[in-house]
């Protein structure tokens, strides 16, 4: 199975990479403002970033299996390096590391997350998913709700929406309205909005690219990601995927969320649970 790609695409673009002529398994990036959401760079966009340079580093393993990163310092726009170790090299599967860094305003480097990886080969999989899982049942795409309904609030925070075509099940956006459902799900269709079709990189963007699903719970405001960990089953079909955000524990000031993801021939093609920090109480 084969993902066409437009050709210069905003995530390509975003997620691009150079080789740093100081040394090997070292790249150099840029992070761009159309990235934001609330406070800082999103989340999925930086495990994608780091997966490029994983991906750069392991030949004949271009796809994450398992990827799980750790964020230590939020990040903005603005240059980047990755700094790659590769642990083992096996024949179906290899693990390696990854560590993002930024450059703080006295020009020291400020390391900004931290991944370790297990890399295999999705195409040389048979590409069934068996899974006691069902997609969640959404109204069609046109009766979704579009970003253009969403409230002016949360476009200001949430510059990378507008790179999205994302259209929400309108019984999971009454929070935008004033009315949660107190439910703890989010759910919608996600394409990139300049047509570029998922791939398993894009795929751990869309990971992290719903409104966080405490607004549900009656919570706006950011909810940034401490740790994020993606499982990719199969390379993704063209086309719409569904994606669903659920959590059922809030304690501490913590929340999980557990996010699946479908394609458009029905598999379940990705899964991720990370542990993110409640917004604050409004005031």
């Amino acid at each position: 199975m084969t993902t066409a790609t437009v050709i210069n695409s905003e995530f390509d673009q975003a997620i691009a990479l150079e080789p740093d002529p100081d040394g090997a398994g070292r790249y150099l990036g840029e992070l761009g403002a159309g990235w934001q959401i609330g406070g800082g760079i999103n989340g999925g966009l930086l495990l994608a970033v780091a997966a490029n340079a994983l991906r750069r580093e392991l030949p004949g393993h271009p796809d994450p299996l398992s990827i799980s990163c750790y964020y230590l310092s939020t990040s903005g726009p603005g240059p980047l390096s990755v700094r790659t170790e590769t642990v083992r090299r096996g024949r179906t599967l290899s693990n390696a590391t990854a560590s993002l860094y930024q450059w703080g305003p006295d020009g020291a480097e400020v390391e900004r997350l931290r991944v370790l990886a297990g890399y295999g080969d999705l195409a040389a999989l048979a590409g069934e998913v068996h899974t006691s899982a069902t997609a969640p049942e959404l109204p069609p795409v046109e009766q979704c709700i579009g970003i253009e309904h969403a409230p002016p609030g949360l476009l200001q925070q949430a510059a990378l929406l507008e790179r999205f075509d994302l259209r929400l099940d309108p019984g999971t956006v009454g929070w935008a309205v004033g009315q949660p459902a107190r439910q703890g799900r989010i759910q919608g269709w996600f394409k990139l909005a300049d047509g570029r079709e998922p791939d398993p990189l894009s795929l751990l963007l869309v990971a992290d690219a719903l409104p966080p699903v405490t607004f549900d719970l009656g919570l706006p405001g950011w909810a940034p990601t401490i740790e994020l960990t993606v499982h990719l089953r199969a390379l993704p079909a063209p086309g719409w995927l569904r994606v669903s955000h659920a959590t059922r524990n809030l304690a501490g000031g913590h929340f999980e969320e557990d996010c699946e993801i479908w394609d458009s021939a029905g598999r379940l093609v990705a899964q991720s649970r990370q542990l993110a920090r409640a917004p604050r109480a409004q005031v």
